[in-house]
Parts: structure tokens; sequence; C-alpha cells
């Protein structure tokens, strides 16, 4: 059992990226299935709005903090992560454990050029691998066939790449006819492995401004979400500052 922290609307699982690949294989090998939720501030702050995200979040076996203000700020509410659990990370950990073990993985999502380009770049990496399946973008109508796709191929582990929250939208309602142990979102990985989108230097993402260089590349896009989630999440952790100053002050020396 790992520990929990409360972060505003979220309850995070205090656990390194070693820890949460252990968890995922964990539930794997005991056929226990579930959901891992990968959330960074922009979820974060799209739960508060949108109950049936927030509810997909709380149902979670798993929910990592895919972002580094998150880590900065668990000490406010009296817990500690010990470090930022990307999806894109998390994915690569999984197809390597997944490699070494034998157990079959279906990618779903992006663009299908992309996701067979990132085919390529993981079994460069894994040569021994097993895809089970993969599928890119599709309609809303066709969900089922989809989900009945990856049960029909026997993979284990699902890696939803379809950006938040249309990826745990598919997870939650398609979830009885999945067959896969554990499905994960992975959000814009595929395009990163495959090449098609960079991601920034290591020192960067320490330094909690990897949403500067995706901003970059997606400015229309992501420019407005930034604008809306980044602001009210300051303005929130601001209060939360305010207000444990003022039970401080308050508290008598002992």
């Amino acid at each position: 059992m790992t520990c929990r922290v409360r972060i505003l609307n979220c309850v995070f699982d205090a656990v390194t990226i070693s820890q949460a690949v252990e968890a995922v294989f964990n539930m794997v090998d005991s056929g226990q299935r579930g959901w891992v939720a990968t959330v960074n501030v922009s979820t974060l702050i799209a739960m508060r709005h949108d109950p049936s995200l927030q509810q997909y979040v709380d149902r979670a076996a798993l929910v990592v903090a895919d972002g580094q203000p998150l880590v900065w700020c668990a000490g406010l509410f009296d817990g500690h992560l010990p470090q930022r659990v990307a999806g894109i990370d998390l994915a690569y950990r999984l197809c390597e454990r997944a490699a070494a073990t034998g157990t079959g993985v279906y990618l779903l999502g992006g663009t299908s050029k992309n996701v067979e380009e990132a085919v390529l770049a993981l079994r460069l990496s894994f040569p021994l691998l097993r895809i089970h399946g993969t599928n890119g973008y599709f309609s809303p109508e066709s969900a089922p066939e989809r989900a009945a796709d990856i049960q029909r191929s026997g993979a284990k582990i699902l890696l939803v790449g379809m950006g938040s929250p249309r990826q745990e939208r598919f997870i939650e309602t398609q979830w009885q006819g999945l067959g896969a142990t554990v499905a994960i979102g992975v959000g814009g990985s595929f395009d990163v492995i495959a090449g098609a989108r960079r991601r920034a230097y290591p020192l960067v993402q320490q330094l909690g401004l990897e949403w500067v260089v995706r901003l970059s590349q997606e400015p229309r896009r992501l420019l407005p979400r930034y604008l809306r989630t980044n602001a009210i999440f300051f303005r929130l952790i601001l209060q939360q500052i305010g207000a444990r100053f003022n039970r401080e002050r308050k508290t008598p020396d002992a």
C-alpha cells in the first residue's frame, strides 16, 4: 500500500516511476484489473469542472503526478511526492518491462502514421516487445468496435494516447469490453515516441517548464488552456499558502 497525498481535489499515490511500474505489473501478475490516471495541472483543474473526469480519477487503481508543480507544492498539503511520473516516461518504462516479461501491449490513439512510427521506435528500443495491436484515432461511434479488437488481441496493457478527457472517456465507458488488465492514458506520447514532436531537455523538465516547449509547438491549441488552468491553479495554491500561514500564526508556541 502506497502513501497518498491530497492536493486540492485529487489524491495522488506518492510513488517513484519505478514504483509505479512495479504497481502496474503487480496488477498484471495478479489479474487485478484497473486503470492508471496520469494527472497534471491542466487535468487537475479540469476535474473541478468535469464530474465524470473527477470520478474517473477517483476510481483509478493508481494516480500519478504528471507535473513538476504538483511535486513542488505537495508539502503545502502536508504530503510528499518523490518525483514526477510523466505519462511518456511511464509508457517507455512499461514497454521495457513488458519486453522483458513477454507481456502484450496495445497502442491506441494518434494519427495512423505516428502510431506506426511509434511502434517502429519502440521495437527498435525493445526488440522483444510484444505489440498485440495498434489503432489510430476513431469516431465515438466505433469505440465498441475498437474495444472488441483490444479484447481479441489478448494484450494485458493498453496505452491510450488520445488526449484528455477523450482517452479517459474511452477507458471508462468501454472498460467492461476491453479485456486488458491495465489501461493508461498517455496523451500525446505516441507523437513524441514517433519523433513527430520534440520533448523538452531534462533540465527544462526538472525546472517545471516542459509546458513552455509544448506551448511553442502547439500555441493555438494550448495557449487558452494554459492561461486558464495555470491561473486557476496558482490562485488556489496562493490561497493554500495564505490559509497555512494563518493557521501557523494562530498556533501558540509549544
